[in-house]
């Protein structure tokens, strides 16, 4: 089990104080809002060339020039398919970490053109696409990490091989938003059992509870919930800063953390304190190559 110092406090300019990502290049994805633009912040401040692949690239530019420092902004919608190979095939170069940040959550019923359900093709398949194109770029860095920004939602469901875009089953946003994070988290463990070769690992993490845009939609107020539960944004990149620059996760993957450590495995809900654990489905390896077999089958017959 990997611990470090740091827990639900700590901000991810603290997780990152004493690291050089000078020549380092790092793309965070959805970096114009919430957790994405300080987790790049964070990045970019100790001297890493950081882009934001972002939909919104107005919106992209503004963050850009709020963080200062060597950010770069390009276009990523990750449900569609032509934006991420135009994204792929603009990149030039090695490329250092990846972080999949980009996300929905319990969105209403809503699907690709592909018929994919929209939450499982904006938190999985997308950065899944994003990720194998950019394989080559992760391999010419030689030790690089891909940080997947997951969720404790994936305790809501596993991924349900038999009907993944809802053709039998009524559709429940929140099973959906599971789902998706369940797959976050096997995308982890079985890029690393492929690519660990190529110098390449991938982590999973649950940010913690934030007020960002990605809850805005639910009606969710502060009066609503315990206060002590809840980060800034500055909190809530921690986790993602700590799995793309500590020293401790040196040809570590496959791992999922919360607080800025590995997380508990567990069999049920119950079993670890709120917003805390890790489903043992979401980290079982037979799991992790279905996903990833199913995720290439979809992409091919797009």
């Amino acid at each position: 089990m990997i611990t470090t110092e740091f827990g639900f406090s700590s901000t991810a300019a603290e997780v990152a104080e004493s690291v050089d990502l000078t020549g380092k290049r790092v793309i965070v994805t959805g970096a114009s809002s919430g957790i994405g633009v300080e987790t790049a912040r964070a990045l970019a401040g100790r001297g890493a060339e950081v882009t934001l692949a972002v939909r919104n690239t107005d919106a992209g530019e503004k963050t850009a020039q709020d963080i200062g420092g060597d950010v770069r902004v390009a276009k990523l919608d990750l449900t569609d398919l032509a934006s991420v190979d135009a994204f792929v095939r603009a990149w030039d170069g090695p490329l250092h970490v990846l972080v999949a940040n980009a996300g929905v959550m319990a969105v209403p019923e809503r699907y690709t053109g592909q018929g994919w359900e929209w939450q499982f093709a904006t938190n999985h398949l997308g950065h899944f696409a994003l990720a194998t194109g950019l394989r080559p770029a992760l391999k010419a860095a030689g030790d690089a990490r891909i940080v997947v920004v997951s969720s404790t939602g994936h305790m809501l469901s596993p991924v349900v091989f038999d009907d993944v875009n809802y053709a039998f089953r009524t559709y429940d946003a929140w099973t959906a938003y599971g789902q998706s994070k369940t797959a976050n988290v096997l995308f982890a463990v079985e890029a690393t059992r492929r690519w660990a070769g190529d110098g390449i690992t991938a982590n999973a993490l649950m940010p913690g509870a934030i007020f960002t845009n990605l809850s805005a939609h639910l009606g969710i107020k502060e009066s609503d919930v315990d206060l002590n539960t809840i980060k800034t944004p500055e909190q809530g990149a921690a986790t993602s800063v700590l799995l793309a620059t500590s020293p401790l996760l040196n040809g570590i993957g496959g791992r999922y953390f919360d607080d800025c450590n590995e997380a508990q495995t567990v069999d049920g809900r119950g079993e670890a304190p709120p917003l805390h654990g890790v489903a043992r489905y979401a980290l079982d390896p037979d799991n992790a190559d279905r996903l990833w077999t199913y995720s290439e089958t979809l992409l091919a017959k797009a």
